[in-house]
């Protein structure tokens, strides 16, 4: 087999799109520290750059599963562009919570379409889905299934789950993304949409 290491960016990706997760592996090790400097000069909080750090890299592996990353010789450039795109995500979100009031509005701010009560097609398509989803997690490795639950049902941090379960912030991003490749695959098998 060939030595991952001697792989352009490029190269490494289109292995892992093929199914060669060393591939991504590799390439995590050669820009983890740049982009986690990057993401922590700008938010200077270590928990907060963990966590923008492990979406960042999630965010990636979902783009080339989904055949999204175009071979344009440019990998550290497109990686940095989703951290930054997930930082300022955050900043958006985090004004947005602060400072919302509808008391001085000249319109009903609260009368809106996404905060009327569902009907029982929405609430009956919800259930399916969150139904789906709770048996494909079921199916998952104990380790995978441990962390993808830690962080989407008990929202801890990647650094806190690492702490939990006694491994390596980087095994836990592995074992999440081995998580959600699972997941796909067994959605497909079952011709199961995750998402309304």
């Amino acid at each position: 087999m060939q030595n991952l290491k001697k792989l352009t960016d490029d190269q490494l990706v289109a292995a892992y799109a093929k199914g060669n997760n060393e591939a991504f592996d590799t390439l995590l090790a050669r820009h983890q520290q740049q982009v986690f400097n990057y993401i922590m000069r700008v938010v200077r909080m270590r928990d907060l750059a963990d966590d923008i750090f492990q979406e960042t890299f999630v965010k990636a592996i979902t783009n080339i599963r989904q055949g999204r990353y175009t071979d344009s010789g440019k990998f550290s450039a497109w990686i940095n562009r989703i951290a930054h795109n997930l930082i300022i995500d955050h900043f958006r979100q985090e004004k947005s919570e602060n400072t919302t009031s509808a008391d001085d509005a000249p319109v009903d701010l609260l009368n809106r379409i996404e905060l009327a009560e569902h009907n029982i097609e929405d609430t009956l398509v919800d259930r399916q889905i969150r139904d789906d989803i709770r048996s494909i997690i079921l199916e998952l490795p104990a380790p995978q299934k441990q962390v993808l639950i830690m962080r989407y049902y008990r929202n801890m941090s990647f650094k806190e789950i690492a702490a939990a379960t006694g491994v390596s912030i980087n095994t836990a991003l592995g074992r999440m993304r081995y998580a959600l490749i699972n997941m796909r695959r067994l959605a497909r098998e079952r011709n199961v949409v995750l998402s309304a």
